[in-house]
C-alpha cells in the first residue's frame, strides 16, 4: 500500500500496523493546504515513477521496522487532489509511543527526500509550477496564467 489514485483510506492504514503488543501508533498526514509560499494554492497534481517509488517506499519502510522494531504502512496519493484532500499518511505502530513517533517521522522525512514523486502546483491567479525546494524560489514555473 503505496502508491495510490483512490483516497487514502486511514483506517486500513492503522489496520495493516495494529497488534496486541503494540502500545503505541503514531500516524502522519499530510493534506493540501490552500497556500505555499505566499500564493493561494487552488489544487495540487502529483505524479511519480511508479515501479522506482514503489520500491523506494519499500526500501524505507524496511528501514523503519528493522531499526524501530515496528510495524510501518505508508500511502501516497497521485493525481489531481483538491485543497484539504489526503496527499501523504504514514502510520506507525510499536511496543511503546517513542519508537513509534520515530518511525513515523523517519518514515515521512525519507520518503520526501528520496522517493520520485512530484508535486505541480496550480494557483488562484492560473499559473501552475512545479515544487522543487533545490530551485530558486523553490518551484519551476510551467504555464502563466492571466488574460491573453
Amino acid at each position: 500500500m503505496h502508491l495510490t489514485a483512490d483516497p487514502i483510506r486511514i483506517e486500513e492504514l492503522i489496520a495493516a500496523v495494529s497488534a496486541p503488543e503494540h502500545g503505541g501508533l503514531a500516524l502522519f498526514l499530510g493534506t493540501v493546504r490552500d497556500h505555499d509560499a505566499g500564493r493561494d494554492v487552488t489544487r495540487l497534481e502529483y505524479s511519480a515513477y511508479g515501479d522506482m517509488a514503489e520500491a523506494e517506499c519499500g526500501r524505507i519502510v524496511r528501514e523503519a521496522t528493522a531499526r524501530w522494531a515496528a510495524r510501518v504502512a505508508v500511502s501516497h496519493r497521485i493525481g489531481t487532489l483538491a485543497i484539504g484532500e489526503i496527499a501523504v499518511a504514514v502510520a506507525a505502530a510499536a511496543a511503546h509511543r517513542a519508537e513509534a513517533f520515530d518511525a513515523c517521522r523517519y518514515v515521512i522525512e525519507e520518503l520526501k527526500r528520496r522517493v520520485p514523486i512530484w508535486k505541480l502546483e496550480t494557483y488562484a491567479d492560473g499559473t501552475e509550477a512545479w515544487v522543487d525546494p533545490t530551485a530558486l524560489e523553490g518551484v519551476i514555473p510551467v504555464r502563466q496564467g492571466g488574460a491573453s
